[in-house]
């Protein structure tokens, strides 16, 4: 099982050591999800400003969030499929604030490592189709988040 993933830092503080975590867990998800090899995405890591720009341009809500995916695999309304391209899936992108993971991680009482496993998880099951909106959604995603959390060692 191998993710093909593009980590952009903006931030320039993100060590080594939680790029390989978020590879690692990334990872473990599309094994869980049955993802095919060579399946791409990005992570870009920033501050809460940039999110907050973000968060303003394209949800017209102007605050900073944690994380922000945005899959490339939906399809609007008028939009064909195109069937039979031999090109590798690319998932999305996904944009993760790095202050606001911070303060969560202490908000919430746990390590850093644990919120940024988690942020990077729950925007990859967003961009695998999966969504919070009505209660039977959220519990689902919610589920499938803890299981593969508590699979990778980082449950609560």
């Amino acid at each position: 099982m191998s993710l093909l993933i593009d980590f952009i830092d903006e931030t320039e503080e993100v060590k080594e050591e939680y790029v390989n975590l978020i590879r690692q867990i990334l990872e473990k998800a599309a094994q869980m999800e049955e993802i095919e090899d060579g399946t791409e995405l990005s992570v870009t890591f920033v501050d809460n400003e940039r999110i907050r720009e973000i968060n303003r341009d394209y949800r017209d809500k102007d605050q900073p969030t944690d994380v922000i995916s945005f899959a490339m695999e939906e399809l609007g309304e008028g939009e064909m499929e195109i069937v039979g391209a031999e090109m590798p899936r690319m998932l999305g992108d996904l944009i993760i604030s790095i202050p606001r993971a911070k303060e969560q991680a202490e908000e919430y009482g746990h390590s850093f490592d644990r919120e940024l496993g988690f942020l990077a998880l729950h925007g990859f099951l967003h961009l695998l189709g999966y969504d919070h909106m009505t209660e039977e959604d959220e519990k689902e995603m919610f589920g499938r988040q803890k299981e593969i959390l508590e699979a990778f060692g980082l449950g609560r």
